[in-house]
């Protein structure tokens, strides 16, 4: 059956929407991504559906699949709070910005498929960063912990200790530290609010919450496991969305622009994302951070390369 939504043009089969974003939160749920960065390009080179609308359509999928995921990270004692607040706060006044430089600056398709191209390769380097040849190669005590419980049972079935919870040790505005596994692990909490700002902006103009991009971030550049990332992203994501939302569907745009999203398009997107979410985040702790960092690096800056090998002459 083909259905057709009025808001975005789109005709597509009923089923092909929410398999789609099934396999896509299933994967990118485990490391903190709710899977809209992968959507946007299929329903803008698939569905075709290529006006600001999309952005925000973007954010509804995220408003209806991450819940189920967070629950789920809730459940298994992964979710770091401290993080998933700033998050939140540093990523909710760049979405703003962020939601301006889309409608007035961006609207283009090309110039869009450029942008949206180069944050898919930054994120997508960031990710491999650690896999390039002139780096030492040096696992994590916790990669070793993993490898060792996993050898010690059945294979990669054995997964994480039942132990593996996040314990907060000190959260202040100077620094946050909490336990995972036995180790600690801390960041600055200006520094990762600071973060949060500027990815505030790139994530409400390609529409992914910000949230999403700031879990890679984590994992690279402040060397927090993805195990304790992911849920706290995730949750992040889900409340930037709701503040993405509400903007693309009531502040003011350049006339004849679309901006509210196709609310039709992302529930049936979200239909997927929820099953998605739900079984990406109760498999993670039985996969190793280094294969989740690669094939999502891999996949990454592959669709880069593609949007800015479309757009550039």
């Amino acid at each position: 059956m083909v259905l057709s939504f009025p808001v975005s043009g789109v005709q597509t089969l009923a089923w092909l929407p929410p398999v789609v974003a099934f396999v896509i939160s299933f994967f990118s749920s485990m490391v903190g991504i709710s899977g809209a960065f992968l959507l946007l390009p299929f329903q803008m080179s698939v569905l075709h559906f290529t006006s600001p609308s999309v952005s925000s359509t973007n954010l509804v999928f995220n408003l209806v699949a991450i819940p189920s995921g967070v629950g789920r990270y809730i459940r298994e004692g992964r979710m770091a709070w401290p993080l998933a607040w700033i998050v939140v706060v540093g990523t909710l006044p760049g979405i703003v910005i962020g939601y301006y430089l889309r409608v007035w600056y961006l609207p283009d398709p090309g110039h869009f498929k450029l942008f949206a191209g180069c944050v898919l390769l930054y994120i997508g380097y960031r990710l491999l960063s650690d896999f390039a040849p002139w780096k030492a190669k040096c696992a994590s005590k916790l990669d070793e912990k993993f490898k060792a419980r996993a050898g010690q049972t059945e294979g990669l079935t054995a997964g994480l200790d039942a132990n593996a919870t996040v314990r907060v040790r000190h959260f202040s505005m100077a620094r946050v530290e909490y336990e995972f596994w036995g180790e600690s692990f801390s960041f600055s909490t200006m520094g990762m609010f600071a973060m949060a700002f500027a990815v505030g902006i790139i994530g409400g103009t390609y529409g992914i919450g910000g949230g999403s991009i700031i879990a890679p971030f984590c994992v690279a550049i402040f060397r927090l496991p993805v195990y304790t990332v992911a849920g706290a992203a995730l949750a992040g994501t889900l409340i930037t969305s709701v503040a993405g939302v509400i903007l693309y569907s009531v502040l003011p745009a350049p006339a004849g622009l679309p901006t509210h999203p196709d609310w039709a398009l992302g529930l049936l997107f979200g239909m997927g994302g929820i099953a998605g979410m739900y079984l990406g985040a109760r498999c993670q702790k039985y996969v190793p951070q280094k294969v989740l960092k690669l094939l999502l690096g891999g996949i990454l800056v592959g669709l880069a390369l593609r949007y800015i090998g479309a757009v550039l002459p």
